[in-house]
């Protein structure tokens, strides 16, 4: 699961031709320039310095995107709220899903493949209903065979609702190995791990995704690599569909809309910026009528695209359609 942080405009680095394509580049943050003096003795004073806008404010990462959308200016929070008791109840069930999914983590492990795929949907299923979420899923991903899955990023939920279309392995930033109980848990899943801050590493985790989809595996990941509001999205990356390319394998595009009870785009689950877990878990289990929409768009073949640009293109195309374009925050 990826962070949302901000950042400023990037300077591009060669990387390593990827097979099939010519030299590549790949976004790397900028330096920040010199604050700007306030005073200056020949002149006198001068303007005061631009107060940095509300929003998410981490350190640089090496090479992943910032999403401008934060919790002060995204996120609803004039929706009916269910009682306090209530989203106490919700937010007990969805802990005590999440202890018996993990304990029983050992025990699943023996079932055969299909069994044990059947076990994962449904416990993702149950975590997203504990928090008081109805899900609506439409279409079917490919059962069997290496797939590279990839939809927008805009929650935590996202994670559950991809895992109950197909268990794959996801692909999330190294801090999360650390996480206490969610990192055991992630490692143990196969989790696909990426070292944010060190660009040099990304060719390897290519070819670790790659070998993945080789090997008959599922693979989800969020290519806009950080959690937008739902209301503005970011640019697909395309390293990821590098190695779909390599693998041979198609890719599945998936929608993921939250509606409120009226119907209406809802951001209350949206994780960014600043927004602690906590603080998301309580607006998700203290909202009414929230619904997680799932459509699985048809798959791209593989073969369908010559590179990881227009693959990159056709599957934001498709798991963005319809929706907002990329970029447009209103």
């Amino acid at each position: 699961m990826s962070t949302p942080r901000t950042g400023a405009l990037r300077p591009t680095v060669l990387v390593r031709p990827r097979s099939g394509g010519d030299r590549t580049t790949t976004p790397l943050p900028e330096a920040a320039p010199p604050p700007r003096p306030t005073s200056d003795p020949a002149t006198g004073p001068g303007p005061a310095p631009r107060r940095p806008a509300a929003g998410p404010v981490r350190g640089a990462s090496a090479w992943l995107p910032t999403a401008p959308c934060s919790p002060r200016g995204c996120v609803e929070s004039a929706r009916p709220w269910t009682g306090v008791p209530r989203a106490v109840l919700r937010l007990a069930a969805l802990l005590a899903v999440v202890v018996l999914g993990v304990a029983l983590v050992p025990l699943a492990g023996l079932l055969p493949d299909r069994p044990r795929q059947r076990w994962i949907r449904r416990w993702c299923l149950a975590v997203v209903h504990a928090a008081g979420v109805r899900t609506r899923i439409t279409g079917a991903a490919p059962p069997t065979g290496g797939v590279l899955i990839v939809a927008d990023h805009v929650s935590w939920l996202d994670i559950p609702l991809l895992a109950a279309v197909r268990p794959a392995r996801m692909v999330a930033k190294t801090e999360v190995r650390g996480w206490p109980v969610l990192g055991a848990l992630a490692a143990r899943g196969g989790t696909l791990f990426i070292d944010r801050d060190r660009l040099r590493a990304l060719p390897g985790t290519v070819d670790r995704v790659a070998e993945a989809l080789r090997g008959g595996s599922a693979v989800a990941a969020f290519p806009e690599g950080s959690t937008w509001c739902g209301r503005a999205r970011g640019r697909y990356r395309r390293a990821l569909f590098q190695a779909a390319l390599d693998a041979g394998v198609p890719v599945q595009p998936v929608r993921i809309r939250y509606r409120s009870a009226d119907g209406a785009a809802s951001t209350a689950p949206a994780f960014v910026g600043e927004d602690s877990l906590l603080a998301s878990l309580w607006r998700v289990v203290s909202a009414r009528g929230l619904v997680a929409e799932t459509g699985l768009c048809p798959p791209l073949p593989a073969g369908s695209h010559p590179d990881r640009r227009s693959l990159a293109e056709a599957a934001q195309a498709s798991a963005g359609a319809p929706g907002p374009r990329p970029g447009m925050h209103p």
